[in-house]
């Protein structure tokens, strides 16, 4: 159990680290995947009801409507049903597109994610070392 958790500890860390020099090209890909996610939704079949859920996802969490090109720019109806009532008019007014809010998640916010990263460590610490004496007991036992 304890090299399963030292196993686990150390993926964790290269994973963190990875992140953490690859940042632009995480959020370079995520804005990808909206923008595929945000032309599903635009369609209007009934395969693209994932697309619909992914899109107002983004929208509620990262309080944003639209990309950012062309298509964002327009305010057509469809922005009824994929974006939050309060955000059609502040997407009018300062320009809330989700290419920009998810430039700000991955460049402002790295600190929260960098604390939240700092707590699992510490908590996969204890983990590893309550496991270790765990098995130091076990086997100072004479039960067996």
């Amino acid at each position: 159990f304890f090299t399963c958790l030292v196993i686990l500890f150390a993926c964790e860390v290269a994973a963190g680290i990875w992140g953490f020099v690859n940042k632009d090209q995480i959020a370079k890909d995520v804005k990808q995947f909206y923008d595929q996610a945000f032309q599903q939704a635009l369609m209007a079949d009934s395969e693209t009801k994932d697309g619909k859920a992914v899109v107002k996802a983004f929208h509620e969490t990262l309080d944003c409507c639209g990309p950012d090109n062309a298509i964002g720019a327009i305010p057509p109806l469809w922005r009824d049903d994929l974006c939050p009532k309060d955000s059609i008019l502040k997407s009018f007014l300062e320009s809330s597109n989700c290419h920009k809010k998810i430039d700000e998640l991955f460049s402002g916010k790295l600190y929260l994610i960098g604390i939240a990263a700092i707590v699992v460590a510490v908590i996969m610490i204890f983990e590893m070392i309550l496991s270790m004496v765990l098995c130091c007991g076990i086997r100072n036992s004479s039960v067996y």
